[in-house]
């Protein structure tokens, strides 16, 4: 594979030994429990994580909720409807909506629900879906980023065969930060669709700046080859909370539903669903998030530049930067001076996926990333 995350782990190992961390996964992102005992000292911007926590309103709910933690959801009042109110939110019949334990249980339980024929997917992206249908023996065509790093839609549609099972497109994608024209991807979905579903993954939607910033949660409804999955990790800040959901056709819900995501909703918490409810009430901490996130963003694409590091333009909540003749482990380097960043190898070619901290984090990073350069 061209994004290796087993490599990267192993060869950021001995570094990582001296300072006291389990390195099963360090950016937390393969779904592996880590420790670092020197936590507080370390600058963490490899695991794409809103730096400014939940929502005071979230917080509030959580606190209100504790009382009740000790229930099963459907013996809480306020949680019979929880369905029902993420639906209407986002205004769709409750019958097209999936809840699950974060975007990473869905992938999960949709790799193992289409693992017949094969999966296509583009190189690199997040890889949850194509890691577990490796795993069960399903076949994953994988179809490389453009010179531009953006998803190829084109070779994508031709990689499908009759044997396919399901496309996967993140947008915007993850660790290029490449975004696709909502128009574009919209006629791709209803094309692509005549021959298999198609899986959009909207993660960091809400950080994209309009026109792109579109979800097409709408297409589903009359699309039965469509789904398209949201989470509360990203600008919601719920990332530890584990909140995520499925928008489809009824008719492919419930498919879904008799089968691999039965009970996938009770694999969530009490807290962790009152909060996600009062965080779509709060919409000035998702607005604040955005602001600060593009602030930081923008200081940290400026100061690389000064560094004649050029990172591919980003409204995500982390930047793709090209390393150019590094001749190290960048990721091991960074991580030996205490800052968390993610190895990407594309060919011959070495990149960085650095997620946006607060500013100060990032104020503290850049002198870090100069020294080591």
């Amino acid at each position: 594979m061209l994004t290796d995350r087993r490599s990267w782990l192993k060869q950021t190992t001995l570094a990582a030994l001296g300072m006291g961390i389990n390195l099963r996964s360090l950016a937390g992102e393969d779904g592996l429990p880590y420790h670092i005992s020197n936590y507080n000292s370390l600058i963490n911007l490899g695991s794409n994580e809103n730096p400014y926590g939940i929502s005071p309103m979230a917080k509030q709910a959580i606190i209100n909720m504790i009382g009740e933690a000790n229930r099963y959801q459907f013996n809480v009042a306020s949680l019979q409807s929880f369905k029902n109110d993420i639906a209407n939110y986002f205004n769709i019949p409750a019958e097209q909506l999936l809840i699950t334990a974060g975007s990473g249980q869905g992938l999960s339980l949709l790799a193992r629900y289409f693992f017949k024929g094969n999966i296509v997917a583009a190189t690199p992206t997040f890889n949850v879906l194509q890691g577990t249908a490796r795993r069960i023996g399903t076949q994953v065509i994988e179809v490389p980023v453009t010179k531009e790093k953006k998803i190829d839609l084109p070779q994508m549609f031709s990689a499908i065969n009759d044997n396919t099972q399901l496309i996967y497109i993140v947008n915007p994608n993850n660790p290029t930060a490449t975004i696709l024209n909502s128009d574009e991807l919209k006629k791709f979905c209803e094309e692509a669709s005549k021959k298999t579903v198609v899986l959009i993954d909207e993660a960091y939607i809400d950080y994209v700046d309009p026109p792109n910033n579109k979800s097409l949660i709408d297409l589903p409804a009359n699309n039965e080859n469509i789904l398209v999955m949201r989470t509360f990790s990203k600008i919601h800040a719920m990332a530890g909370l584990r909140i995520g959901f499925i928008v489809g056709h009824p008719a492919l819900i419930q498919k879904l539903d008799e089968n691999v995501f039965a009970g996938s909703q009770f694999c969530l918490s009490n807290l962790s669903m009152t909060a996600a409810l009062a965080s779509l009430g709060d919409e000035e901490h998702r607005k604040q998030s955005k602001t600060r996130n593009d602030e930081a963003r923008n200081f940290t694409v400026k100061s690389l530049a000064a560094l004649n590091l050029i990172a591919i333009p980003s409204q995500t909540n982390f930047i793709f930067v090209p390393l150019g003749n590094y001749k190290g482990n960048f990721a091991d380097d960074m991580l030996a001076k205490n800052v968390i960043v993610r190895n990407n190898n594309l060919g011959n070619e070495k990149w960085a996926r650095i997620s946006i901290g607060t500013i100060e984090e990032m104020q503290r990073f850049i002198p870090i990333l100069k020294a080591t350069m």
